[in-house]
Parts: C-alpha cells; structure tokens; sequence
C-alpha cells in the first residue's frame, strides 16, 4: 500500500513510525520543516528556557535506517481525491491511502487587525519571533522617552486562559521576578505589567475547578493580573480594548486564545466541521471517501464518550495514528479493523517553579503543587524525541533550578514583526 502522510507532528510521525520497516506499505512522509516540533515547550522557548533546538528531531535522522519511508520537504496546496493525487509545492504525489495529520493554526477569529499585530506561537519560529521580540522591547526600554512609551514596552498581554496561555503568563512572571532585574537593573520592573486575558470565566476551563481555581492563584501570586469573562475586541499594535472598555497599553500582544485545523484546499466542505475539523469515522476515514484519513488537531470525531470531539492534545494524535497504524494492517489482510476510542489519562498544566495542576479522569483525583510539578517536567521528558534533547533540556532545567537563570536570551535577527515587511 502506498501511503502519503501530511505532516510531522505527533499524529504523522507516529503513524510512521509504527509502520516504519514494514515491507506491505510504501511511505512518503511530506512536511514543511524538515523537523518535528515538541509544541507543548514552545513558550519555554519564546522566554528563553529552551534553546529551539531542545524540542526540535530531525525527521530525516528518525528514519536514517528506514527502508520504506522517504521524507520529503513540501507544502501541500491541493488534493484530488477524485484521481488520489496530492498537488504540493515541489510536484504531485500520487497515493492508495492519504493521511491528513496537517495539525492545527492560530485562530484569530476573523479579527484582520488583531492577525497584523498579535503574536501567535504554533511553530519553532514563531516561538523564536516572540523571544526576540519580548527581549527587544527590554532593550528598547533602555532608551524610551516617554512614560507612556515605557509602559508599552513593559507591558505583555496574554490572550487566551488555556494551557498555552497559563504557562507562557507564569514564565514572564518568574522571568520577571528572578531574570529581568538582573539583566537590566536600569529598568524598574515592578512597572512592568503581565495581563492575561480569558472570555470564560475561569483558567484552565477543560480541567477540573480546582485546578482552574489552583492554577489562578499561582498567576496572582506570580504578579500576573488575570482578566476573565473578557474577549480582545482591538489591538492596533499599540493598544488592546477589550469587551470591558479597559483600554491597555501593550506592544506585545501574545495570542493562545484558539485554534482551528490546517485543512487543504480540495477538501468537500461537507467534510468540515466546526473549528475547521475534518470530520472522520470511528476508523479515522474522512467522511465520504474511501482512502482519506485525518488524525489529531484535524480530526474531528464523535463518539459517545466524547460528542463534540476529541480535545486536541498530543496522547490523542499518538493514539489515533497507533490505531490507524493497526488497522491498516488489518485492511491488506482483509480482517476486521478496531474502532477508536481515547482513554483520557489525565490533564495536567505548570505555572512555574512549584506551581503545577494534575487531573486524572473522571474527577478521581487531583493534586497540585511541588509533586504536580514534578509529575509534569517528567511527563514532558519522556514524551520528547531523542535522548541527547531529553538530556538537553534536563540539564537546562536543572541550571535554571539552582541558578534561577538562564543564558537562552538571544536575540537572532531577521524575522517579519507583525505589522511590518
């Protein structure tokens, strides 16, 4: 069976990986970065953490041995299903079966001003852009000539009270208790300002209340100011308004408050579903066809335990392609194929330094604190690729723990800044 998978993240490079050296497929493993990305430390990165390098593995090196997966470094631009061909950047490809595991994008909702000037981070490079960006508002800081010019410079909004937007606000919080006076004792960072912005009324609104409640009172005690039951209505680069009428002054808006899938062109919007989802059977295939598979942050499947789909989290892209791993297998040889269906293990989510959240499903138990902290750096250094990035990023956070410091505050020129060409 030819096999063209598209994408590298958790759900693509797993499905072949599972197959890897299976003499019955022939893979081609298409992506626009020639790497996977480790997307749960990406805000370790954006405040210099992580050296970008940490959470990348290079695809080609995973599969140096491979004798049935070919990698290719391509952007997918159209399918044919009508004919089993994928147009990309660099040609077609023809396919048996094609797996859509294109993850998911920033949603900005629509809002084109809020596109130009926020700053999203679901890529390695968006992470390094934020970095840059957070630590030239530092450097310009030095220099600025107006009281109101500083305040925007010291001044970070977060938008978004999810996971992402729970632990990027706790490392500029202890960035900047621990970090920042060091590096620039000429600023006065008790003037700098940390907002994090939620339209619901709690943080952490897929974890349980006490975790919602816990992980709130770690950002209070870190100096962030949170702000629930409040949306963004305008950012002019300049500027955040938001449903309240609070006007905030702030050249670093963060945004982390949605996604939606990277769905192709090509694709019948009757396979949409909401959150631009492909809606998939309990076998992963693509409503309406016979050879279209969609798996992780794409895949938008209904199931009893979980009616309006599955959340889109790492353990559910890895299991999906596990399955799908299997059932393919089970189609060559004609045999009867496994329905899916995803076992929650648990949610968990850090604030910093002893500030951690741990649910396991069902409400059966929760823990916080020191041990949930723990718990999360251990569950983060299994799930990385490669032992020199796990030991990487050991030794990193081993540093920063005693050292409460960390020399990844480099500044590595040129990217496009919202805004700006």
């Amino acid at each position: 069976m030819k096999l063209l998978i598209v994408g590298g993240g958790f759900a693509g490079f797993t499905l072949a990986r599972a197959l890897n050296n299976d003499k019955d497929f022939d893979i081609v493993l298409i992506d626009r970065f020639n790497y996977h990305q480790f997307q749960p430390l990406f805000y370790q990165v954006a405040t210099g953490g992580l050296d970008a390098s940490n959470i990348s593995f290079p695809l080609r090196k995973a599969f140096q041995k491979s004798k049935n997966v070919r990698i290719r470094l391509a952007n997918l631009l159209e399918i044919d299903h009508e004919n089993n061909k994928a147009i990309t950047d660099i040609g077609e490809f023809d396919y048996d079966a094609l797996i859509l595991a294109t993850g998911a994008d920033t949603n900005f909702f629509g809002n084109e001003q809020i596109t130009k000037y926020a700053y999203p981070m679901k890529a390695t490079v968006q992470a390094i852009q934020l970095r840059n960006a957070i630590i030239e508002n530092f450097e310009n800081a030095l220099v600025a000539e107006t009281e109101e010019e500083l305040d925007s410079l010291m001044t970070v909004v977060v938008v978004g009270g999810g996971p992402t937007g729970v632990e990027l606000s706790g490392a500029l919080g202890e960035m900047r208790r621990w970090v920042l006076p060091k590096d620039y004792p000429e600023l006065d960072f008790r003037k700098m300002r940390i907002f994090l912005v939620e339209g619901s009324s709690k943080t952490l609104g897929t974890m349980s209340e006490k975790s919602s409640a816990q992980s709130r009172k770690y950002l209070e005690e870190l100096g962030i100011t949170v702000v629930t039951n409040t949306v963004v209505k305008e950012y002019n680069g300049k500027w955040v308004v938001l449903s309240s009428g609070q006007k905030i002054n702030s050249s670093v808006v963060i945004w982390a408050a949605g996604i939606k899938g990277n769905v192709p062109e090509g694709a019948n919007p009757k396979w949409i579903a909401r959150g631009n989802r492909l809606i998939v059977d309990r076998f992963s295939k693509v409503m309406g066809t016979e050879n279209i598979y969609a798996l992780g942050d794409i895949a938008h499947m209904e199931t009893e335990l979980y009616p309006s789909g599955h959340p889109q989290v790492a353990n559910v892209a890895i299991n999906q392609a596990k399955t799908l791993a299997g059932n393919l297998r089970k189609k060559l040889r004609n045999k009867d194929q496994v329905r899916f269906e995803y076992e929650d293990k648990g949610s968990l989510a850090t604030v910093g330094r002893y500030r951690a959240v741990v649910d396991f499903p069902g409400g059966k138990l929760h823990f916080g604190g020191a041990f949930a902290w723990f718990v999360w750096m251990s569950l983060h250094l299994i799930l990385l690729l490669g032992t020199k990035n796990r030991l990487q990023v050991l030794i990193n956070w081993a540093y920063k723990y005693f050292t409460y410091d960390q020399s990844l505050r480099l500044i590595f020129k040129e990217f496009n800044k919202p805004g700006k060409t």
